[in-house]
């Protein structure tokens, strides 16, 4: 190809959210911002310039713009930024709206009484409008550089400590790439621009701020950030930070574990797994953190159809997360991006639940994938053939049937199967059981909660 036991266990329990106990403010939170002063007065000497964008209203949440206009009213600098202005822009709708303000933490839960403050590396207001949240940060800035004797010649860049308030031109600095660097002015539509993310809007191009092999080798994770984006938004890259993302590529060995895991998982959750995958392959960082679906998909010739069925399996994910308008559920994505790896690698074994799990054992440590949704994958495994059949499987907990059936959809689109035995597994599951992408979460998080800052 050329390159561009019988039962179902309980549901995994993946991360649930939870409000951290306030500790005393910092003395920089004590400090009242500095005066906003008129609109034509922000911002002097910073280089920024103001595109004129009369954005729809109808586009704009009404909830996000009634929270900008009282942080306003309250006398706070306040934006639209990130990748809700980028998604806008772009004709696209945003999943979620951010908001950055000179307003420290404690003065915007003081303005909304449907706040909470969380966070302890870094704190952030979630303004709660039922189960909608609009997430607002106060400006930050990169911290300062300081010397450190185990590096003396600065060769390790990797950011481990972004906690310092700044203004909004350092705030846009700090971002990864121009095109998330954009503030909207809802009050003077105009959208402000230190980085010339419009151009690259208008050009749809990814483009880093700043030297793109110093900003990967900061964060590896960015590397994942720009093939998402190129993937979710049809985005072309740079032709500089395309040779970086190859360069640094080893990078991403040193990235959090748990971060790396959910980026693989947003990979493919935006209804482009198939070009995602494709340029990870491409760019060799597949080889990083899943070297055994790169050998899998360098080695096409030798497994007999399987690498184009895996490219299927993909164009499944994204048919369905389309029609349903919603991410499937962490199970059922992690089931078919390792499938046929999966199925390679236990070939010929009678007991394919514990060759499924000496396969994934590796993968707890590079990705930190949970273990107990390896276990369920392990279990789908050993059953998948005898449904993909049509044989009988006794499901133990009804609730578990959406993604049994997910799982096996896919598997029927892969393999150019009707998938009629998808449906009538779904036509089993009683009225009383949600009908929706993902599984139950643990704990009653409130739908959309997060344990820290969102990246866009």
């Amino acid at each position: 190809m050329p390159r561009p036991d019988d039962e179902i266990p309980e549901a995994p329990d993946l991360p649930s959210f939870t409000v951290e106990g306030e500790p005393p403010p910092a003395e920089d939170e004590l400090t009242p911002p500095p005066s906003t002063g008129r609109a034509s007065e922000r911002h002097v000497a910073t280089g920024l310039v103001r595109h004129a964008v009369e954005i729809p209203w109808e586009s704009i949440d009404e909830d996000a713009a009634r929270v900008v206009r009282r942080l306003e009213r309250a006398g706070f600098e306040a934006y639209l930024v990130g990748g809700c202005v980028r998604d806008l822009l772009l004709n696209g709708k945003p999943k979620d709206y951010d908001i950055c303000t000179s307003a420290r933490p404690e003065d915007v839960r003081a303005i909304f009484r449907n706040c909470r403050i969380i966070g302890r590396r870094f704190r952030l207001a979630h303004v709660l409008f039922g189960p909608k949240i609009i997430e607002v940060a106060t400006f930050r800035r990169n911290p300062q550089t300081s010397e450190d004797d185990s590096d003396p010649d600065g060769e390790n860049l990797l950011i481990r400590n972004d906690n310092a308030f700044g203004e909004a031109h350092e705030d846009a600095h700090r971002r990864d790439f121009t095109i998330n660097a954009l503030f909207y002015d809802l009050q003077h539509r105009e959208v402000l621009d230190w980085e010339g993310g419009m151009e690259d809007v208008r050009k749809r191009i990814i483009r880093t701020i700043g030297d793109p092999i110093v900003r990967f080798r900061e964060d590896p994770i960015r590397i994942l950030r720009a093939i998402k984006f190129a993937g979710r938004l049809d985005l072309g890259i740079a032709p500089e930070v395309y040779d970086a993302m190859v360069f640094c590529r080893e990078e991403l060995e040193k990235a959090a574990r748990p971060r790396l895991f959910e980026e693989v998982l947003r990979l493919l959750r935006g209804g482009a797994a198939h070009r995602s995958f494709w340029l990870a392959w491409e760019t060799g960082t597949l080889t990083v953190f899943l070297p055994e679906l790169a050998a899998f998909l360098d080695d096409d010739g030798s497994t007999q159809g399987a690498g184009e069925r895996f490219w299927r399996r993909l164009d499944a994910v994204d048919a369905m997360t389309r029609e349903r308008g919603a991410p499937l559920d962490d199970v059922t994505l992690c089931t078919a991006l390792l499938h046929e790896t999966m199925e390679e690698a236990i070939a010929g074994d009678r007991d394919r639940v514990r060759a499924v799990g000496e396969f994934l054992e590796p993968l707890f440590e590079r990705i930190a994938i949970p273990r107990k949704i390896a276990d369920f994958m392990r279990r789908l495994m050993a059953v998948l053939p005898r449904m993909t059949s049509g044989k009988t499987v006794r499901i133990a907990r009804p609730e578990l049937l959406p993604t049994v059936a997910n799982v096996l959809e896919i598997d029927l689109r892969a393999r150019g199967l009707s998938t009629e035995l998808a449906d009538q597994m779904r036509a089993q599951i009683p009225a009383e059981v949600p009908r929706r992408s993902s599984p139950p979460r643990p704990g009653g998080t409130r739908s959309g909660a997060r344990r820290g800052p969102r990246r866009t």
